[in-house]
Formats: structure tokens, C-alpha cells, sequence
């Protein structure tokens, strides 16, 4: 285990499991674990053999944040991220594949905008939330403004902005902020499960379905309406769709290829 932290890969069949490595400090991100983070998510997005992603951390915490003083002040590290790179926070270019989102003990700060980059969140049981930047004198800046209002609605999303208050894994689901709730230490294992069900599905028919969806929330019913026809030729011309057919004819599970 890198003493300054890390982020760890591994591929299972079509699932790129994305692990935070720096329990010694709860997780909290680093400027280079940013890039390494960046890097994964291209990776997923890129490798047309890799169909689902799963982003979970090692030890008792999700993340605690960023390790503040590498990022501000007169010690702080200046990193850029490589052209082309799908952004972390998903604000300028975001991962084309589903993610699922597996979260325990604390997750603060840019934890929550993690997961609401991505797609479906699993949360252990102990998990503790909080979007606490106007304690600090500042405000989200990994898109916790925007996005938690998309999920919670107004009043929950302003209620947990204003307050900067701590709640918990159970709150988190009752508003919509989590989609399941597991016993700590089982919410990677079932993360994983996700991704294997999302994996035995047309890749090409869950991205275009990725894309859609948020043609809608940046832009609003009229686009995610225009955007129909490109969703039709993207699917109903691939070799996935003519599998997925005959499986149906042949009374047979499909054997997606992602083609």
C-alpha cells in the first residue's frame, strides 16, 4: 500500500472494479490519486471489452474528502489532467458505461459527488454522509449542487446543502440518494452483483440508455425527445440486437458481444 494512497484496478470478466487504497488517512484524495481516478474512468470508458465499472475503497471509510492541504495553500501540489480524460466528477466529459457506487463509513464532501457521478450507489448500512464545504467557508464544486438536487429533490437537497449536517445510510435511501442499503462489509460484494446483472445486458442498449437519460437532465425533455432516432440507429442496426431477437425466438438466454 502506496504511503501517499492510491487507486487499484482490477478486471473480473466485464466488470473494472476501481478501488480508493488510502485507509490510512480515510481515504482522502490526494491530487495523483485524482489523476490515477481520471485515468480508471478513461480506461473503463475506452476498453470496449470492459462493460460495467464498480468504484468502492479500501477500510472502514469511503472517503473522507480531499486531503485539503495538497490541494490549497502554499504546499499545495499542481497536477493537470491528460486531454481527452474523462473527468471524475463527470462535469466535462463523463464515463459512457454504467457505474455502481459501493460506499461505507464516512462519506464526505466530494464521496458524495463520486457516487453521483456515477449511476447506481450501494451503500453499507454504517455509511455517514455529509456535504459539509459551507462549514468550511466554501461550496461544493464536484457538481453535489446540481446533482443532488436531480436526485432528492429541492427540499431534501436544500435541506442537506443548508444544514451541512451528517446523516445516515438509511436517510440516504429513503430520499433517493442510495438505491440499497447492505450490512457493512457486504455493499462491494453486492455492488459486484449489480454489475454482473447490467453486464449479462446489450452493452451498446445500456450506454445508449446512459446517454439518453442524460440528454434529459442537461438539457431537457425536447432534446432527450430528438435524440430518439440516435438511440434507434445505434441499437436496432447492431448485431447485439439481431442476437437479442433470435435468443427470444430460440427460447434461449442472449450472448452479447457488445458489437
Amino acid at each position: 500500500m502506496s504511503a501517499e494512497g492510491t487507486i487499484r484496478t482490477e478486471t473480473h470478466d466485464r466488470i473494472f472494479k476501481i478501488i480508493i487504497d488510502n485507509p490510512a488517512k480515510k481515504n482522502a484524495f490526494s491530487p495523483a490519486m485524482m489523476e490515477q481516478l481520471s485515468d480508471a474512468l478513461t480506461e473503463l470508458h475506452n476498453n470496449d471489452s470492459l462493460w460495467v465499472g464498480v468504484i468502492c475503497a479500501e477500510g472502514k471509510d469511503f472517503t473522507a474528502g480531499l486531503d485539503m492541504p495538497k490541494f490549497f495553500g502554499p504546499n499545495a501540489e499542481k497536477r493537470n489532467f491528460k486531454e481527452g480524460n474523462v473527468d471524475v466528477f463527470g462535469l466535462q466529459k463523463r464515463c459512457k458505461k454504467p457505474i455502481v457506487t459501493a460506499v461505507q463509513g464516512i462519506v464526505f464532501t466530494i464521496g458524495i459527488e463520486l457516487m453521483l457521478a456515477g449511476d447506481i450507489v450501494v451503500a453499507a448500512d454504517d455509511a455517514r454522509f455529509c456535504q459539509m464545504e459551507s462549514k468550511r467557508g466554501i461550496a461544493p464544486f464536484g457538481g453535489a449542487h446540481f446533482r443532488f438536487l436531480s436526485r432528492t429533490g429541492w427540499g431534501n437537497a436544500m435541506y442537506h446543502l443548508f444544514l451541512c449536517d451528517e446523516f445516515t445510510a438509511a436517510r440516504a435511501h429513503e430520499i433517493g440518494l442510495v438505491q440499497e442499503v447492505m450490512p457493512a462489509g457486504q455493499q462491494v460484494e453486492r455492488a459486484m452483483a449489480l454489475a454482473a446483472i447490467i453486464a449479462n445486458n446489450a452493452p451498446l442498449g445500456i450506454q445508449v440508455t446512459k446517454e439518453a437519460a442524460a440528454k434529459y437532465v442537461e438539457h431537457g425533455e425536447k432534446a432527450a425527445i430528438a435524440y430518439i432516432p440516435t438511440v434507434r440507429e445505434r441499437v436496432l442496426n447492431s448485431a447485439d440486437a439481431r442476437e437479442g431477437i433470435q435468443s427470444f425466438i430460440e427460447r434461449r438466454a442472449a450472448v452479447f458481444q457488445g458489437r
